[in-house]
């Protein structure tokens, strides 16, 4: 096939730029908005009112890293590490959160926990996910089984997908042409291409949206090694989304997805088991639909998601399988609010989850849950629930949560004390207990203790700091050797996180993170001791924004699966530049994105290819 080169385009479209800035508007300066967080507490409080950490990734985020994935924005916060997201495209993702696992990690989407029973973390694949779906994310960090129940350990990433515009009709396109090379052979090539088509409105009290993308991408091996074969991914996903409003206080919403993925792997072949450049392939198709009413009355609402899961997945290789698995999720709860102090949420969640190993195997939830808010006018808040997880086959466990905050006001601004005690459940999923490598079903729950305490510093004129210390102490951890098993002694995990978000002048902003993750006693593969995160975004004019991001990841210890010996990983740094401009207000935009500019060479994981510089231009119309 010929090859698309690039860099004339990339010429085209800074040239275009050039000609098209316009002179910045005179502005007054303005108090910034409260921000406000929903996750924590499933009420929109302001983030001063908040006791919890909590990130959130707004829709401008969003489009400011067009062209990206879902992993790339989420790597670059703090206590997080999303592993396998600089690797190439069809690299399987860990999410490390805090130094925990996948497991620990519960994913939401439209307020649907969603997972795979029969991966062997029970996670949900971020690699389905098309970033030009969402509208809005919101990470809550620390234990919150007790809102959203088992696996929601370490964080819960809770996913906003976009709504239907309000005209009558509305479009959008996006196509994005870019590099996939590795740091010694730097050819600019044409080898990944992402295009995304939606089709929303609102006709009187009927809302819909339409949308598919896809996603190719080409060039690399995904094993480092000479002369080796190209392991492509290609993705597509499509979304519908109806809605109806029977009236101001009734509303439903449906929806349904197809999202597929297919890509190239390497393996471990015999005779000799060793890691290898391969024929291999992975496939991974996810079916869900859905349905949400919601009722608002005096001062509560009462609401209803649920939601259907299939999933299938083929390994081709040596030791080639195919898993299936399908999951039945309801989650009802009640939010009344007595007036603006008191906020309480009553729930009942379910979920069957059903896998084929040997034969159908399949456990179920029913959890009630209760979760208190109180926002004094004196500055004290207090967030607290409980949690009663009825697992078919492991019984009932309580879990709860006491989540105290104060506020100072501080001029315009605020500074706050925050602190956490939290517990969690994790059952052994059923890959771990019925499948078909290391399965045992005599595994226990693991159960967590959660404890954090922290300061923040707001002026809400644009300067924000915050600081947190987290130590979480593991029961029964549940971990692999032959086979799964529970360890003998418990597992502590501890550290801190500063953040601080700083407007230095009008339209220029910085934004860093800094996480210390340690693991008393013992280690983790591939979860950095020391990571930091800086981002420069500066407003060039009203229609341009270029920002500068920096990311620092250092040393880990991985295993070398030809010798079976752990071995470290050195430190890598690196930069990346953004840059686009709006030719037409609100309708079309140009961007530029470059990743790695200094074409750093590293490991992300042992053996592994990862990406050098790369370079991909992309486009964005609205209609």
């Amino acid at each position: 096939m010929k090859k698309t080169h690039v860099f004339g385009v990339l010429y085209l479209g800074l040239s275009m730029v050039g000609f098209a800035q316009e002179k910045q508007a005179d502005s007054t300066k303005v108090q910034q908005l409260d921000e406000v967080v929903i996750s924590d507490s499933r009420f929109e409080l302001k983030r001063e009112n908040s006791g919890k950490t909590v990130i959130k990734i707004s829709q401008q985020e969003i489009e400011r890293n067009q062209g990206r994935t879902l992993t790339d924005v989420i790597n670059t916060k703090s206590g997080i590490e999303v592993n396998g997201s600089r690797s190439v495209a069809g690299q399987n993702i860990s999410s490390f959160v805090r130094g925990g696992n996948n497991r620990q990690v519960l994913v939401l989407v439209d307020g649907v926990q969603i997972n795979d029973p029969s991966l062997v973390n029970n996670e949900f694949d971020l690699r389905l996910m098309d970033l030009n779906t969402i509208a809005s994310i919101e990470i809550v960090k620390g234990a919150a089984s007790t809102l959203y129940g088992n696996a929601a350990a370490t964080a819960v990433i809770n996913i906003t997908t976009k709504k239907a515009s309000r005209d009558e009709i509305s479009g959008s396109f996006l196509t994005v042409v870019g590099t996939n090379q590795t740091q010694d052979d730097l050819n600019y090539n044409g080898a990944s291409f992402t295009n995304n088509v939606s089709i929303n409105g609102t006709l009187n009290k009927f809302t819909y949206l339409a949308s598919f993308g896809n996603r190719f991408v080409d060039g690399l091996s995904a094993a480092k090694a000479e002369n080796a074969e190209n392991d492509p991914l290609s993705r597509y996903n499509t979304n519908l989304k109806l809605g109806y409003e029977f009236s101001n206080n009734f509303e439903i919403t449906a929806y349904a997805s197809l999202d597929k993925f297919k890509t190239d792997i390497d393996g471990f072949p015999p005779p000799t088991f060793a890691f290898a450049d391969t024929d291999d392939a992975y496939i991974s198709q996810q079916k869900r639909v859905g349905i949400s009413p919601k009722y608002i009355y005096r001062n509560g609402s009462l609401q209803v998601n649920a939601a259907y899961t299939k999933i299938n997945r083929e390994t081709i290789s040596a030791f080639g399988a195919t898993n299936e698995a399908d999951s039945y999720v309801v989650d009802a709860f009640n939010k009344y609010n007595f007036n603006d102090e008191f906020y309480t949420i009553v729930g009942l969640n379910y979920g069957d989850y059903n896998s084929v190993f040997a034969q159908d195997e399949s456990f179920t939830n029913t959890d009630p849950y209760l979760n208190v808010v109180y926002v004094s006018d004196f500055g004290l808040n207090l967030n607290a629930g409980g949690r009663l997880n009825n697992h078919s086959e492991y019984g009932s466990h309580f879990v709860y949560s006491l989540n105290p905050s104060y506020t100072i006001s501080v001029g315009e601004g605020y500074t706050k004390v925050f602190g956490s005690y939290a517990t969690s459940f994790i059952a052994p999923n059923l890959s771990q207990l019925f499948g078909f490598f290391g399965a045992n079903p005599d595994l226990e729950p693991e159960e967590n203790v959660t404890v954090e305490g922290g300061l923040e510093y707001n002026t809400k004129n644009g300067f924000r700091i915050n600081g947190v210390y987290f130590n979480r102490n593991e029961e029964n951890t549940i971990i692999y050797t032959t086979a799964y098993e529970n360890a003998t002694t418990d597992a502590t995990v501890h550290g801190f996180e500063i953040e601080a978000q700083i407007d230095v002048i009008k339209n220029l902003s910085i934004a860093a993170n800094y996480t210390f993750t340690e693991v008393k006693d013992g280690e983790r593969l591939r979860i950095p001791k020391h990571k930091a995160n800086a981002s420069l975004g500066y407003n060039i004019c009203k229609n341009t924004f270029a920002s500068l991001n920096y990311q620092f990841v250092g040393s880990r210890t991985d295993t070398n699966f030809s010798t079976f010996t752990n071995e470290d990983l050195k430190a890598f740094s690196l930069v990346d530049l953004y840059f686009s401009h709006k030719l037409i207000k609100n309708k079309l935009k140009l961007f530029v994105d470059v990743t790695n500019v200094f074409n750093e060479d590293y490991f992300e994981i042992l053996g592994y290819t990862t990406r050098g510089r790369n370079v991909s231009l992309g486009l964005n119309l609205n209609l």
